[in-house]
């Protein structure tokens, strides 16, 4: 996926009801995640990110600095996010329990 066109979100959209539910693609353009929620709002913010498992089961809950990720909406409209962090990367980190 080219995100060079995408546009990317204000700092006022890094909200929880925004954020919510996008694809997190790490550095070889693979999906590594979905945010869960988010904590807090701009760059401050935390996003809970569900990592691995299968239609969210088994899944990891992760949180990280939403300014960690580039958020933007494609064409059509969808946001999601890239990341330099890999999967595994990710899943090392520790657990966020809520």
């Amino acid at each position: 996926m080219d995100h060079a066109n995408h546009a990317r979100l204000s700092r006022d959209e890094l909200t929880d009801a925004v954020l919510t539910g996008a694809t997190i693609y790490g550095p070889d353009d693979d999906k590594i995640g979905t945010v869960a929620h988010v904590h807090g709002m701009g760059p401050d913010a935390q996003a809970v990110i569900d990592v691995g498992g299968f239609l969210g089961i088994g899944s990891k809950p992760v949180a990280v600095p939403v300014h960690d990720l580039d958020f933007m909406r494609d064409e059509g409209g969808s946001v999601h996010a890239v990341t330099h962090w890999t999967k595994d990367q990710l899943k090392d980190m520790p657990e966020h329990h809520h």
